[in-house]
């Protein structure tokens, strides 16, 4: 994938300074430069070139491109340089953050990028948002109201469109090429997750997947298919075991099969998905997604399967917005030795739906 595919570019925010967001990045660029040339980085200038030297240091051998600071999103890298663009996304501190700590500033400055980022997806300036990862605790201690990535991205989206949130329901997807995954419910608290599971909350998620999926290349093939995961042991057993299945999860797919959704369940969660579990030769798996009535139980299978090609997909914006499925790494920054695989699966993945919008 070269830049002259794409009339606007990809916008990567940089993640938390004090985590492996940066040297990823780095990493990134040297392993698949030709994927990565769409992207222009929300960052911030010095702690980009502190990225490349570390990697340099650690890595002598490949040449580092070098970060290259831009004046907006049209800009393209001097002539006659292999080089990062740099959109400076926030305030530099007059001290770098340090690596693996929590730290305010560097909560501010992750911040700061992801905004700049989502406020040029969603005015057209860039294609799409690509997010490395950020620290929840970081953020909370520079007073950001939101808990991570999605609900911030649903704030600005709702504010750019000049609507409530809760006018802007979103959901979190989590894939890699064999698996699916789509929570009803995001950063709650296992108890509060489960308060989560009704007709109306359902019946949302499973609108929201199918739009998605819709618009996929999976979407122009045929209509997509969606399983429900159970909530309790055995999907309920019949009530023998819980009764969200009948009060909840049956009447939210019987409304969503009169829209005309193609969607099955509740099956129990212990083999839902290894049945979803996607071949390259299956001719038509058993579902293309499977939504999980809470967060971890969507998040297991996938990251067991690999969290190096796992993609977080925000589902419902008006904008593509995808990040690696992990998180900062704290014990590994510093040192530039973490992987940069699943963030590049999940600019493979913005390219893929750009094109596909």
């Amino acid at each position: 994938m070269t830049q002259t595919a794409f009339s606007r570019p990809i916008a990567l925010s940089m993640g938390d300074p004090a985590g492996i967001g940066p040297e990823i990045i780095i990493d990134a660029f040297v392993r698949e430069p030709g994927l990565m040339q769409p992207c222009i980085v929300v960052g911030d200038l010095q702690v980009m070139q502190r990225a490349a030297q570390l990697y340099q240091t650690v890595h002598p051998g490949p040449a580092v491109p070098l970060p290259v600071a831009v004046p907006g999103w049209e800009a393209a890298v001097p002539e006659g340089r292999a080089g990062i663009r740099i959109l400076q996304g926030c305030t530099s501190p007059a001290t770098l953050p340090r690596f693996g700590e929590v730290q305010q500033e560097a909560g501010r400055m992750a911040a700061d990028c992801i905004v700049l980022g989502a406020r040029a997806a969603l005015q057209g300036q860039a294609a799409a948002l690509v997010t490395a990862p950020i620290h929840k605790e970081a953020l909370s201690l520079a007073g950001i109201a939101h808990p991570g990535h999605t609900e911030m991205l649903q704030a600005l989206a709702a504010e750019h469109a000049g609507v409530g949130v809760d006018a802007m329901p979103v959901r979190m997807m989590l894939a890699n090429p064999e698996l699916r995954t789509v929570l009803n419910s995001i950063h709650l608290s296992l108890r509060s997750a489960i308060a989560a599971v009704q007709v109306d909350q359902i019946l949302q998620t499973i609108r929201i997947t199918d739009a998605f999926l819709r618009r996929t290349a999976l979407g122009r093939l045929r209509a997509p298919r969606i399983a429900l995961a159970g909530l309790n042991p055995h999907a309920g057993e019949g009530g023998l075991f819980g009764d969200e299945e009948l009060t909840a999860i049956i009447p939210a797919r019987d409304a969503a099969r009169a829209e005309g959704i193609s969607v099955s369940g509740p099956y129990p969660p212990d083999t839902v998905f290894m049945q979803a579990r996607h071949h390259a030769h299956d001719p038509l798996p058993f579902c293309d997604a499977v939504i999980a009535m809470y967060h971890d139980q969507g998040l297991i299978p996938v990251k067991y399967l690999g969290v190096e090609h796992g993609v977080n997909v925000t589902l419902g914006l008006p904008l593509i917005r995808t990040s690696p499925d992990h998180g900062t790494a704290f014990d590994l920054a510093g040192k530039a030795c973490a992987d940069s695989t699943s963030l590049r699966e999940a600019v493979r993945m913005a390219v893929d739906l750009t094109q596909a919008a």
